[in-house]
């Protein structure tokens, strides 16, 4: 990080007030690092170095900052530099600006707005919260397909600072329906006399709608492998585009929802160091809960083979033994199934599939570790000069135990995001924790089960 080794030194400035020296530093520095250095200040210091920006980087800047500081500078800049700010940002960035801030705050920053732009946030803010209308933005380049390649390079030096991106041009008819799309490649590789419609292929137009999911436009990103995609109506006509930047953002939001559901908490709408306490407490409480509950039924099974225990007590030792290892299995599958199902590589419609395979890996699994179980009691006896038929049995015992265990384990962690993707649900709730639950239950079943069949008569 290119800000924080600097941040003694820009703050002695900032208090010396040698602004000019600070301009001098800031020069070469790009937008982003610009970002990460305004951030790391105080609150009272961001507005100050801020100003200080020519202000088109300024914009560029602004752009790149988190949003608490982005809120601080709102309030610290004149509403001359407000105005400015907002009437240059991109219409993208100023969506997911305003869609953060309250209705009364976005309704004051709206009127600063031209009415150009103003016409574009309104329509932009309407569409729901999680669509592609609020990743799209409206400037891009469109071409008509009679145009040659002379004119389309004409049209692009002329307008082409307004565009989101130049990766991609767009073509449309006299009335505005997307016909195909031009890449910047093609554009330069194509000879000057040639016509737009003898370069574009039709047939393979990929495009997104305004009111479709973002989670359904990152999964289109991610199949296509594309830099932009086009947003249509639904009567064909171009109204904007989305760019991987803007579904970097999607994947990284999707990726951390997952990642905390994962790990057995409700997702946070706000980074962790955000959040009120109050607010983590009650995200955390509601799965404990659950979880606790859930290993209630654990201490039921457990009391209901008391019997067994006081006759056997032995069998007690082995029981965290037991019950991890059927956690760990299921936990494993879980994450292989869901991180498959996020990648598109298999679908519910493969369930049967994947059924045969975790049945097989469980089975092998649980081969290894109940020998290593058997190994494990014998071996530990002989040290200890105890061995007999009775721990001989007792190992066997733990042995078949690990096999049934991890095999349950394995089925219930790779069928469980399936099922939960079949009934509507997130795959991600099936988070570790709760899958090592179920099997913690079921694994005392199975353990004592087999316990009271081998050793009925010997021990019990």
């Amino acid at each position: 990080m290119i800000g924080n080794p600097l941040l003694p030194e820009i703050r002695e400035l900032i208090e010396q007030r040698n602004f000019s020296a600070l301009q001098r530093i800031f020069s070469d520095w790009l937008p982003v690092d610009l970002a990460e250095l305004i951030s790391d200040l105080p609150e009272s210091e961001q507005g100050i170095l801020f100003r200080l920006l020519q202000k088109d980087i300024a914009t560029e800047t602004f752009e790149y900052l988190d949003f608490d500081s982005q809120q601080n500078l709102l309030t610290a800049l004149t509403k001359k530099d407000v105005t400015h700010l907002l009437n240059s940002m991109s219409a993208d960035d100023r969506t997911a600006l305003l869609e953060e801030l309250p209705g009364t705050v976005v309704q004051e920053l709206l009127k600063l707005l031209s009415f150009k732009e103003f016409k574009i946030a309104k329509t932009l803010l309407a569409y729901a919260e999680d669509s592609v209308g609020r990743l799209m933005s409206p400037d891009y380049l469109s071409i008509k397909t009679d145009w040659d390649i002379n004119q389309v390079l004409d049209h692009i030096r002329t307008y082409g600072h307004e565009s989101e991106t130049l990766n991609v041009i767009y073509v449309v008819d006299d009335i505005g329906k997307l016909k195909g799309e031009l890449l910047a490649r093609t554009l330069l590789l194509s000879l000057p006399e040639k016509k737009v419609s003898e370069i574009i292929d039709e047939e393979k137009l990929i495009t997104l709608t305004a009111a479709q999911d973002q989670k359904d436009a990152l999964d289109t990103f991610k199949r296509y492998d594309t830099v932009a995609l086009p947003v249509v109506d639904s009567n064909g006509y171009l109204i904007g585009v989305v760019t991987v930047d803007d579904m970097l953002d999607v994947a990284e939001e999707e990726e951390t929802e997952d990642i905390q559901k994962f790990g057995g908490i409700e997702a946070l709408e706000d980074p962790y160091i955000d959040i009120s306490i109050l607010e983590l407490i009650k995200k955390r409480a509601v799965w404990l809960v659950i979880l606790f509950v859930g290993e209630m039924l654990t201490a039921s099974a457990m009391a209901f083979f008391e019997d067994e225990l006081a006759k056997a007590i032995v069998l007690a030792t082995f029981i965290p033994l037991i019950i991890s290892s059927g956690g760990n299995s299921g936990s494993q599958a879980a994450s292989l199934i869901i991180r498959s199902l996020s990648l598109g590589e298999i679908s519910i419609s493969d369930w049967w599939k994947v059924m045969r395979r975790e049945l097989a890996s469980g089975l092998a699994l649980g081969c290894i570790l109940g020998f290593i179980g058997v190994l494990r009691v014998v071996l530990w006896a002989m040290a200890f000069g105890h061995f007999n038929t009775q721990w001989l049995y007792i190992g066997f015992t733990i042995g078949l135990s690990l096999v049934g265990i991890v095999m349950f384990g394995t089925l219930t962690g790779s069928m469980l995001p399936l099922l939960l993707k079949r009934l509507g649900l997130d795959p991600a709730v099936s988070s570790a924790p709760f899958v090592a639950t179920l099997v913690d239950v079921t694994g005392i079943v199975i353990y004592f089960s087999v316990a009271s069949m081998l050793l009925g008569g010997i021990l019990l």
